[in-house]
C-alpha cells in the first residue's frame, strides 16, 4: 500500500496536468469536429513560453502568457483552414512543423533550459503550504485548481450562444450557415480556446518538472486523444458535465497505465509503443465489443454444424 499510494498520486498528477490537453481537444474534435495535429508544438509552445515568463520571473504571469500563446497558436492553424483553403489535418501538420523552428527560437537556440533554480506556482503553493499536512501536495493542489477551474469554464462556455454555435458547427456546418451564423468564426474561437487549454498543460507540466526540452509535447495529441476515447467508455452519456469528467478520468486512467509501465522498468523507447497499444484498444476495444455477440452467434452454429 506504501508504494501503491505514491504510484496513484503521480498519476493523478500528471494526469490532470494533461486532461487539460484532453479538455482541449474535447473542444477541438468532439465538439467541433476537427482534427487539430498541432496539438504537439502547442503543447510545447505553452511549455517554453511559460518557462521563459517564469525564468524571468513571473511565475503567474506565465501562465497567462502560456495560455495566450496557445491562442495564437490555435488562430493561426484556424486561419489556414478557414482562409486559405488548407485542410485542417495538413494546416495541423503545417502548424505543428512551424512551431518546432518558433520553440527553439522561444528558448533562444537551446533544446533545453533548466528552472531548477526558478520560483513557479508549484513552489509558491508548497511555500504556502509548509506547515501542513499538505506541503508535498503542492503539484497535486495545482493541478486539482487548474482543472476545476478551466473544466468549469468549458462546461458554462458549451452553454453560451457562441458555445452552442460551436456544438452546431460540428454537427452541420450547413445548418450553421442557414442560420445566418459564420462557421469560421466559431471554428476560429473554438481553435482558439483549445489551444489556450493546451498551452495551460504545458505550462503547468514544464513548471513541475523544473525543464523543458524541445520534445516535451511529442505525442501529446495521441495520448489526449486516447484519454478522451477511454473517458468516453466511462461516461457514455449526452450530459455535458459528465463527458468533461469522464475526459478527466480517461487522462488519469492512461498515466495510470504509462506509470505502471514505468515501475516495471520498461525502456524508455518502448513507451510509445505502449501508447500506441492503449490507443488501439480505446478505439478498438467499443467496436470489437459489438461484434463479440455476432462472432459467438456464429461459433456456435459452426459447433452444431460440426456435431
Amino acid at each position: 500500500m506504501m508504494t501503491l499510494l505514491p504510484l496513484i498520486q503521480t498519476a493523478l498528477e500528471l494526469g490532470l496536468i494533461s486532461s487539460l490537453t484532453v479538455l482541449a481537444l474535447f473542444l477541438s474534435y468532439s465538439m467541433l469536429n476537427v482534427c487539430d495535429l498541432s496539438t504537439d508544438g502547442c503543447f510545447t509552445l505553452g511549455a517554453a513560453v511559460g518557462a521563459v515568463v517564469a525564468i524571468a520571473g513571473h511565475p503567474y504571469l506565465s501562465i497567462a502568457a502560456a495560455m495566450f500563446a496557445g491562442i495564437l497558436s490555435g488562430f493561426i492553424t484556424a486561419f489556414l483552414q478557414t482562409k486559405m483553403g488548407i485542410d485542417s489535418l495538413l494546416a495541423g501538420i503545417i502548424m505543428n512543423t512551424a512551431l518546432y523552428s518558433v520553440n527553439i527560437a522561444v528558448m533562444g537556440g537551446s533544446s533545453l533550459l533548466n528552472m531548477n533554480k526558478t520560483e513557479t506556482v508549484f513552489t509558491h503553493i508548497q511555500d504556502a503550504f509548509s506547515d501542513t499536512p499538505f506541503s508535498t501536495s503542492n503539484k497535486l493542489i495545482v493541478a486539482v485548481i487548474a482543472v476545476a477551474a478551466i473544466s468549469a469554464f468549458l462546461y458554462l462556455f458549451l452553454k453560451t450562444r457562441i458555445g452552442l454555435a460551436i456544438r452546431a458547427t460540428g454537427n452541420n456546418p450547413d445548418m450553421v450557415r442557414s442560420s445566418s451564423i459564420n462557421p469560421v468564426m466559431t471554428t476560429m474561437v473554438g481553435l482558439c480556446v483549445s489551444n489556450a487549454f493546451t498551452g495551460l498543460s504545458g505550462c503547468l507540466l514544464a513548471q513541475s518538472q523544473k525543464s523543458v526540452n524541445i520534445d516535451i509535447g511529442s505525442g501529446m495529441v495521441t495520448i489526449a486523444l486516447a484519454s478522451l476515447l477511454i473517458g468516453g467508455t466511462f461516461m457514455r452519456t449526452r450530459r455535458m458535465g459528465f463527458r468533461i469528467i469522464g475526459a478527466i478520468i480517461g487522462a488519469f486512467v492512461f498515466r495510470l497505465v504509462y506509470t505502471i509501465a514505468l515501475r516495471f522498468n520498461m525502456p524508455a523507447y518502448m513507451l510509445k509503443l505502449v501508447s500506441s497499444v492503449i490507443v488501439i484498444i480505446a478505439i478498438a476495444g467499443p467496436y470489437l465489443k459489438s461484434r463479440f455477440p455476432m462472432i459467438a452467434r456464429r461459433l456456435e452454429k459452426k459447433n452444431a454444424s460440426d456435431q
